[in-house]
């Protein structure tokens, strides 16, 4: 550009068609962080934290409407204007912002923002994101033909007001943030994660973005601190008494059999409502739970997993495009079944081991476990893939029996000691192997729907009329982990008793009693801690299902090389 020749802005042009307006937040959380933004907006992700739950109890009065906003050149220049939650777009600039407050005096107004918190003491005295945001509602007031010049942030907290004057500076960090919103959002490419930032520990979406989880496995350099994600202390309700009803009376769940209240649960206090067997459950409460987010999963009476009732469903569709991309592709499907399988040998090789209550060491046995990790890492296709996990299957349950306790009940437990058998199964302890594994399988299905998946479409299984292929393909290395385990667990610890299965017609099943208590014992493994192998901090296995979703939609968008799967040491 020669010497004192003008720069000429070129104008935003007008949105067209069903293209959507970027709010003001959005801008916001641009200038905060791209990554971030990019995660709400064009992914749909969200997630509360302490923070953000400040910030609704600090705008609830402001929420309320109260006021009017004058059309501009209709008011008298000493009108006085005090309008709350107002709510104005502009089509030219493609925005659009919900504004606490708009002061002012006939055709000049002021947008006034409320922050949580107290004024930072920075020159400007505000940061950028919150300056560049009522910044926003400034240009949006301007488009629509009123005077505005400056805008106010007021800091709850220390119930301070800061003036932000809209100078040419200003406005031209604002504009580069809205064109860089649009181009992140047009480009379908995520921005790269931040590294070692201060900002992620306190940020809500760090438990979705894993920031410092994509830069360690992208390079191997700085181990992630520990994840900064809220403790849930939600937990599923099960129901399973015959004709039992599921209602909702005010902010709770009541369970009623026969038309008497049998139990109740806070709404707040549930995660999942899991239903085993023919339970009515009202539409009240099925408008309350979808509004929530928090899913139904239904099963048979057995416990045989059915499917599950969720609201309008995730909106992040590149994981799910990303997914179907992969799911057709020969190399990329075996390389993530190589993955499962070979993390499957690895945990049932470490759960004998550990269980083994023999008194010789089983060397030989562990030694073969290694051979079979070998022949799955050298399979050519699916089915010799297949027949390598099959074989490390049978190894590992004709020898299962070693892992239970042969004191008290459990020695009268039956076990047939060279195969898993199942539909229907005919002794006590694969009757439970087949119950722990449907709700594994319910638990991952959970899960992969949370964070975006479609879970009927999978890998290494091959998708069939209501099977969720991509959940049992996830769920292979966490059999032994917390199927197995929590089966052992009860055997060995006497949580469930002979007495707890019917058998009939040459099957066995669980009665209800051992179901129960059954359940009792698998949750408490969900919710058992345990320290990351690669990441070094601890997480419950609840939590880690979740981790794992998230790290395989990491890599099939292209952000990490490999899933990294699960596997214990």
């Amino acid at each position: 550009m020669e010497q004192g020749q003008q720069e000429l802005p070129l104008p935003f042009p007008e949105l067209s068609g069903d293209m959507p307006l970027l709010p003001a937040r959005m801008v916001n959380e641009y200038q905060y962080c791209p990554r971030l933004a990019y995660l709400e907006w064009v992914q749909g992700e969200w997630a509360a934290s302490s923070d953000t739950v400040e910030g609704r109890h600090t705008h609830r009065r402001v929420d309320k409407p109260g006021g009017d906003l004058p059309p501009p050149g209709e008011a008298d220049e000493e009108e006085r204007i005090h309008a709350r939650s107002i709510t104005l777009s502009s089509n030219r600039l493609g925005l659009i912002a919900k504004m606490d407050l708009v002061e002012g005096e006939g055709n000049r107004v002021t947008p006034v923002d409320y922050k949580r918190g107290k004024r930072p003491h920075v020159p400007q005295g505000a940061y950028e994101p919150e300056r560049v945001q009522v910044c926003v509602q400034g240009m949006i007031l301007e488009e629509h033909g009123y005077r505005c010049e400056e805008g106010v942030l007021y800091f709850a907290q220390s119930r301070e007001r800061v003036r932000i004057p809209f100078d040419e500076e200003l406005r031209a960090l604002t504009r580069n943030a809205i064109d860089g919103l649009r181009l992140i959002a047009a480009g379908g490419t995520i921005p790269p994660p931040l590294e070692d930032s201060p900002k992620c520990p306190r940020c809500s979406l760090v438990g979705i973005c894993l920031p410092d989880e994509v830069n360690f496995l992208k390079r191997e350099q700085t181990p992630p601190r520990p994840l900064a994600v809220v403790r849930d202390e939600a937990l599923p309700v099960y129901v399973q008494a015959r004709s039992a009803k599921v209602a909702k009376k005010g902010k709770t769940l009541e369970i009623s059999i026969e038309d008497k209240v049998a139990q109740t649960a806070r709404l707040i206090d549930v995660s999942q409502l899991v239903l085993m067997g023919n339970i009515y459950v009202t539409t009240p409460t099925l408008h309350e739970l979808m509004a929530r987010e928090i899913p139904i999963t239904w099963h048979s009476f057995g416990g045989w997993f059915l499917g599950h009732t969720i609201g309008t469903g995730h909106k992040n569709v590149e994981i799910r495009a990303a997914q179907y991309r992969a799911s057709f592709d020969g190399a990329a499907c075996l390389r993530l079944a190589k993955g499962f399988v070979i993390a499957k040998i690895q945990n049932q090789r470490t759960l004998l081991r550990r269980n083994w209550k023999g008194e010789d060491k089983p060397d030989d046995l562990l030694e073969a476990f290694q051979q079979d990790v070998r022949h799955a890492q050298r399979a050519p296709a699916l089915p010799e893939l297949l027949g390598a996990e099959g074989q490390a299957a049978a190894r590992y349950f004709r020898h299962f029996s070693a892992m239970l306790s042969r004191e008290g009940d459990a020695a009268s437990l039956a076990f047939d000691f060279t195969t898993r058998n199942r539909r229907p199964p005919t002794d006590p302890v694969n009757a439970m192997l087949s119950y722990a594994y449907a709700l594994l399988v319910r638990a991952w299905t959970v899960a992969l729907t949370a964070v975006g998946f479609d879970p009927y479409r999978g890998f290494y299984h091959q998708p069939r009329y209501g099977r969720p292929a991509l959940a049992l393909d996830m769920m292979e290395p966490f059999r032994p982990l917390l199927a197995d385990s929590s089966v052992i667990q009860a055997i060995n610890n006497g949580e469930v008793r002979p007495t707890d299965f019917i058998s009939a017609a040459g099957s066995v099943a669980m009665a209800d009693d051992g179901r129960k208590r059954f359940i009792g014992t698998f949750e408490r493994r969900l919710a058992q801690e345990i320290t990351h192998p690669v990441f070094g901090y601890k997480l419950s296995y609840r939590r880690l299902l979740e981790l794992q979703a998230r790290l395989l939609a990491r890599h099939l968008l292209g952000e990490i090389p490999d899933h990294p799967n699960f596997t214990t040491r």
